[in-house]
Protein backbone atom coordinates (compact mmCIF):
# COMPACT_ATOMS: atom_id res chain seq x y z
CA UNK A 1 0.00 0.00 0.00
CA UNK A 2 1.29 3.48 -0.77
CA UNK A 3 -0.03 6.83 0.99
CA UNK A 4 0.68 9.41 -1.29
CA UNK A 5 0.18 13.41 0.50
CA UNK A 6 -0.99 16.60 -0.93
CA UNK A 7 -2.25 19.64 0.72
CA UNK A 8 -4.99 18.86 2.07
CA UNK A 9 -5.45 15.59 1.03
CA UNK A 10 -4.00 11.85 1.70
CA UNK A 11 -4.59 8.91 -0.60
CA UNK A 12 -4.11 5.34 -0.74
CA UNK A 13 -3.09 3.63 -3.58
CA UNK A 14 -2.61 -0.30 -4.03
CA UNK A 15 -2.07 -1.98 -7.69
CA UNK A 16 -2.13 1.58 -9.40
CA UNK A 17 -5.76 2.04 -8.16
CA UNK A 18 -6.91 4.45 -5.88
CA UNK A 19 -8.44 2.67 -2.53
CA UNK A 20 -8.89 5.53 -0.13
CA UNK A 21 -8.77 9.30 0.75
CA UNK A 22 -9.09 11.46 3.59
CA UNK A 23 -9.47 15.08 2.91
CA UNK A 24 -8.41 18.10 5.54
CA UNK A 25 -9.51 21.18 3.98
CA UNK A 26 -8.10 24.09 5.86
CA UNK A 27 -11.30 26.69 7.06
CA UNK A 28 -10.32 30.07 9.08
CA UNK A 29 -7.15 28.32 10.33
CA UNK A 30 -8.30 25.05 11.15
CA UNK A 31 -8.07 21.81 9.46
CA UNK A 32 -11.18 20.17 9.07
CA UNK A 33 -11.34 16.50 8.34
CA UNK A 34 -14.44 15.98 6.15
CA UNK A 35 -14.02 12.75 4.66
CA UNK A 36 -12.67 8.94 4.82
CA UNK A 37 -13.23 7.40 2.40
CA UNK A 38 -11.62 3.34 1.69
CA UNK A 39 -12.93 0.96 -1.22
CA UNK A 40 -15.82 -1.51 0.03
CA UNK A 41 -13.55 -4.37 -0.96
CA UNK A 42 -10.86 -3.39 1.62
CA UNK A 43 -12.19 -2.37 4.68
CA UNK A 44 -11.53 -3.89 8.14
CA UNK A 45 -7.54 -3.93 7.44
CA UNK A 46 -6.94 -1.00 8.92
CA UNK A 47 -6.42 1.53 6.08
CA UNK A 48 -8.81 4.47 7.06
CA UNK A 49 -7.13 4.36 10.57
CA UNK A 50 -3.90 4.77 8.81
CA UNK A 51 -5.01 7.51 6.57
CA UNK A 52 -6.70 9.14 9.50
CA UNK A 53 -3.37 8.78 11.52
CA UNK A 54 -1.70 10.48 9.05
CA UNK A 55 -3.94 13.20 8.44
CA UNK A 56 -3.58 13.92 11.93
CA UNK A 57 0.03 13.97 11.81
CA UNK A 58 0.40 16.29 8.63
CA UNK A 59 -2.05 19.19 10.14
CA UNK A 60 0.02 18.75 13.72
CA UNK A 61 3.25 18.79 11.50
CA UNK A 62 2.16 22.61 9.94
CA UNK A 63 1.27 23.36 13.63
CA UNK A 64 -2.55 23.41 12.76
CA UNK A 65 -5.62 22.81 14.94
CA UNK A 66 -8.12 20.38 13.75
CA UNK A 67 -11.56 19.26 14.01
CA UNK A 68 -13.70 16.57 12.39
CA UNK A 69 -17.16 16.40 10.53
CA UNK A 70 -16.56 12.82 9.43
CA UNK A 71 -17.70 10.41 11.44
CA UNK A 72 -14.98 7.74 11.54
CA UNK A 73 -12.33 10.29 12.04
CA UNK A 74 -14.24 11.99 15.13
CA UNK A 75 -14.40 8.13 16.46
CA UNK A 76 -10.85 7.65 15.73
CA UNK A 77 -9.96 10.93 17.41
CA UNK A 78 -11.89 10.54 21.07
CA UNK A 79 -9.89 6.51 20.57
CA UNK A 80 -6.59 7.53 19.72
CA UNK A 81 -6.31 10.82 21.19
CA UNK A 82 -8.69 10.44 24.05
CA UNK A 83 -10.80 13.71 23.19
CA UNK A 84 -14.14 14.50 21.78
CA UNK A 85 -14.21 18.08 21.13
CA UNK A 86 -11.86 18.27 18.02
Amino acid sequence: MEYITEKNRIYAVEGGEEVGEVTFPERDDIYVINHTYVDDRLRGQGIASELVRRAVETIESRGGKMEATCSYAALWLARNRGCDSY
